[in-house]
């Protein structure tokens, strides 16, 4: 995940770099002369994310390790989104999506087949459109 192009225009990046143990992990990196980062924003459609921690990268000036521990509310069926944004502006930062349930990632996948073979008959469709009209 990167930041949004608002985010950037402000000097702001964040950047995802794992999730393990159902804790997220990204750095935050701000514009060069900002010594402390943002106040942040972190929810979901149930309510805020409060325990999250924000540290210094070591040895970088500007840059801040975000860790959000994402709890049992959002290990469920469905599909959760969590938003992360900046407190003042309400800037959205990034969004991490956490999706479970093995029947509707085959609903998925299967939507994804059929959208894939429609498009290959629309290719065929239109290349012998082209060669019917000469216009290959």
């Amino acid at each position: 995940m990167s930041a949004r192009p608002e985010a950037e225009d402000r000097g702001l990046t964040l950047v995802k770099t794992q999730l393990r143990g159902g804790v997220w992990e990204g750095v935050l990196s701000c514009a060069t002369g900002a010594p402390t980062p943002p106040a942040l924003e972190i929810f979901h459609p149930g309510g805020a994310i409060e325990d999250f921690t924000l540290e210094p990268v070591p040895g970088e000036e500007v840059a801040f390790l975000l860790r959000i521990p994402l709890g049992r509310e959002l290990i469920s069926d469905g599909v959760h989104l969590v938003t992360i944004a900046e407190r003042e502006t309400g800037t959205v930062l990034g969004r991490v999506t956490i999706a479970a349930d093995a029947d509707e990632t085959e609903d998925l996948r299967a939507e994804v087949r059929l959208l894939r073979a429609e498009l290959d008959m629309l290719k065929r469709a239109f290349r012998r459109h082209c060669v019917e009209t000469g216009a290959m």
